[in-house]
């Protein structure tokens, strides 16, 4: 007998819960390392996650909007050249979410005969471009800082200065929140690395509150110092979205994830071994292979619904799972012993 194989596309829901660390070292894990196991809590269809994660974009764009009006507003009272270069500078940051908004619209199109898995690979793309974003950023914060070190330019308006840093630093998080809220919920690496994006924003529009209030209280050399440990914490960001991405585009889930799939296939009537499970993130989309070892003396319409079943537990089991191929193996002993019951 010859391995029989079954493959369907499902959209399930799913709850799936975690263990997260609490109190001052969670919050401050979660602001350099979000916790994530590459998988959601809930589970809508596919094109609902894309319509999430469209939303979510386009409200953080209006709410960093509205933090660059804010900070022009501030720009207009202190005449001050340089917080409208910061201005422009965060406005200009924001405008790097369009290229994930164009990624969920494109990863939304049916797949071809070219592209034969979709186009939700775009999404992944658009993470790559985010991280650079992100890099550069903590360029140029250690730039900036290390050059009012060498030379100390003097801070005028300080008020107005650390009112447009505390306006920019609020927005940046509150969208940074959003983001990697619903880039879990949906299963998107690159929404999250988008998130962390506009943390490492909120970082320097920090550094720039902390800066004049160390003016303010006659130490002019805290803004670049602040500064340099902004940069710092930026690498930081940089290094969780890097790792995110980089693992979306290597094919890599959480072993986690295998093991319940494992468990789920061991799990079904019928099912005596499973030689290997194969899992990959599309997008914010999770695929799967199974090879199982079935009785041998089962017939053709039986493996079938064998497989059928395993398949429908995998999906029900694992979070984010939006398809699965399950590949059924009759066993070789089974088909010995069914073929010569008296072992002759």
């Amino acid at each position: 007998m010859t391995g029989f194989h079954h493959d369907h596309d499902h959209d399930h829901d799913h709850d799936h819960d975690h263990d997260h660390p609490r109190g001052p070292r969670g919050w401050v894990t979660g602001l350099f390392r979000p916790h994530s196991h590459d998988s959601a809590d809930s589970v809508d269809s596919a094109l609902e996650s894309s319509e999430q994660g469209i939303r979510a974009v386009k409200i953080s764009l209006v709410v960093l909007a509205v933090t660059a009006a804010l900070q022009l507003f501030v720009v207009a009272v202190s005449g001050s050249v340089a917080l409208l270069a910061d201005t422009i500078h965060n406005f200009s940051d924001a405008l790097t979410a369009l290229p994930l908004w164009v990624a969920f619209v494109v990863g939304r199109r049916a797949a071809t005969r070219r592209y034969t898995y979709g186009y939700g690979r775009a999404e992944d793309l658009a993470g790559l471009f985010i991280v650079g974003m992100i890099a550069l950023s903590a360029i140029v914060a250690g730039f900036e800082a290390v050059r009012r070190l060498i030379d100390p330019v003097p801070i005028e308006h300080v008020g107005w200065v650390a009112l447009a840093g505390l306006i920019g630093f609020l927005g940046n998080e509150v969208v940074a929140l959003y983001r990697i809220r619903v880039g879990r919920q949906i299963g998107s690496a690159a929404l999250v690395a988008d998130g962390l994006h506009a943390r490492a924003d909120g970082f320097t529009s920090l550094a720039v509150l902390a800066g004049a209030g160390g003016v303010a209280l006659g130490f002019p050399l805290a803004d670049p110092l602040v500064g340099l440990l902004i940069t710092v914490a930026i690498l930081a960001v940089l290094r969780s979205a890097v790792r995110d991405v980089y693992r979306r585009l290597m094919d890599a889930v959480d072993p986690g994830l295998v093991d319940q799939a494992e468990t789920a296939l061991l799990a079904t009537p019928g099912v005596t071994a499973v030689r290997g499970v194969r899992m990959r993130w599309i997008g914010h989309n999770l695929h799967a292979e199974a090879d199982l070892d079935i009785d041998g003396g089962v017939s053709v319409t039986e493996a079938h619904r064998l497989a059928h079943d395993a398949e429908d537990r995998l999906t029900h089991e694992v979070p984010r799972l939006r398809s699965a191929a399950i590949h059924a193996y009759p066993t070789e002993r089974s088909v010995s012993a069914h073929a010569d019951p008296a072992g002759q």
